[in-house]
């Protein structure tokens, strides 16, 4: 794409999470000669931005949650809008949090100013899951969507909105990872990127560790991997725990799950990691209630983990709502300790290996190619 009477092009990029600021840095670095402003966390700021607000204001997810921070959100909106209008940018690039991104661009060409800017974004909706008539209010309002699998891109296609499939980005550099040694017989618990999440299961894993404790798994090793949106929640939380997990930042993480003997993990990005990494994993997640219920009555696939939906089938046990609780958790983590059943879930990761990979290029690389062409 060619800047409008500019020698440079703008670009107003925004990742509403921890998994969209690391996608959107790598997309920056493939464009060293663009200049950026936008919404980002720790990984787009290392790699040039300067973000508007803080990333952290947008890591809300389910229905009812999001109605808990409805001033904040509509706020952050409302101000992201109001800056794109101000930068004049010739592409805005959101990054999944499609309920944020959808509603910034609405709110931008409601102003009916930027003539000539391009409006992409990256990560499909997952209309397959929530209803494919929902493809045609994203087609409505983006000009490109840069999707992760070819399946997703006939729901957007369908309705005239060009859609690139561009492999998942977490597939890159993993592979080094796959040879897991599980020495230590680490139990790594992941309670998720945003508050919200982090709040309703962070309990659950106290318990879970406690009863893992009083149950014999003294020799078992515990570790949590924190972000920076929600680092000080955990580390405060866990000063009052008699077993103390230990800590570990973001970018080490790779080299703990690598070393997992068993993952207890929010549903999310990193079940994808732990997935194409092919460690033993149980997902949990719990909702609002009422979250809950409209998801069981609105969503149109059988699971959470994408995994699970690639393969059509039950790889990783979800463990959700009510589920989600350590009794629960710890009969799964028993089952996985048995040789047999812990080695069919590894071979079917293995079988899932050729699900992730587009192509020979990197997600980021091509997302970028396509938008400097």
């Amino acid at each position: 794409m060619t800047a409008i009477n500019r020698k440079k092009l703008k670009i107003f990029i925004i990742a509403g999470e921890v998994s969209g600021d690391v996608l959107g840095a790598k997309i920056m670095r493939a464009m060293p000669d663009v200049d950026f402003v936008g919404i980002g966390g720790q990984n787009m700021v290392c790699a040039g931005l300067s973000p508007i607000f803080p990333m952290s204001d947008l890591s809300v997810m389910g229905v009812f949650e999001v109605l808990g921070h409805l001033k904040t959100l509509t706020g952050r909106i409302k101000q992201t809008v109001d800056a794109i209008v101000q930068e004049k940018p010739d592409v805005v690039l959101t990054i999944d949090s499609p309920g944020f991104a959808k509603s910034v661009v609405q709110g931008v060409r409601k102003q009916n100013i930027l003539k000539h800017t391009k409006f992409y974004h990256v990560v499909a909706p997952q209309v397959w899951a929530w209803g494919a008539w929902r493809a045609k209010k994203y087609a409505k309002i983006f000009d490109r969507l840069y999707a992760f699998f070819d399946f997703e891109k006939p729901y957007f296609e369908k309705h005239g909105l060009p859609t690139i499939a561009v492999g998942h980005p977490i597939a890159e550099g993993l592979d080094k990872y796959k040879k897991a040694k599980n020495d230590e017989k680490i139990i790594t618990f992941v309670p998720g990127s945003r508050m919200s999440e982090v709040k309703k299961l962070l309990p659950v894993f106290h318990k879970t560790i406690d009863m893992l404790v009083a149950c014999g798994y003294k020799d078992y090793k515990f570790v949590i991997p924190t972000v920076e949106t929600t680092d000080g929640f955990v580390r405060k939380s866990i000063k009052k725990w008699q077993n103390k997990p230990e800590l570990v930042s973001a970018d080490m993480r790779y080299d703990v799950y690598a070393n997992t003997y068993i993952a207890v993990v929010a549903s999310g990005t990193v079940s994808a990691e732990l997935a194409i990494m092919h460690i033993p994993t149980i997902v949990v997640y719990k909702m609002n209630p009422l979250t809950c219920l409209l998801a069981h009555i609105l969503v149109h696939v059988k699971w959470v983990s994408l995994v699970n939906i690639l393969m059509n089938k039950t790889i990783f046990p979800e463990l959700l709502g009510k589920r989600a609780n350590w009794q629960t958790i710890i009969e799964n983590m028993q089952q996985l300790t048995l040789p047999a059943i812990r080695n069919k879930m590894i071979n079917e990761l293995k079988q899932a290996d050729n699900q992730w990979a587009k192509s020979g290029k990197k997600a980021a690389q091509m997302i970028a190619e396509d938008i400097l062409s």
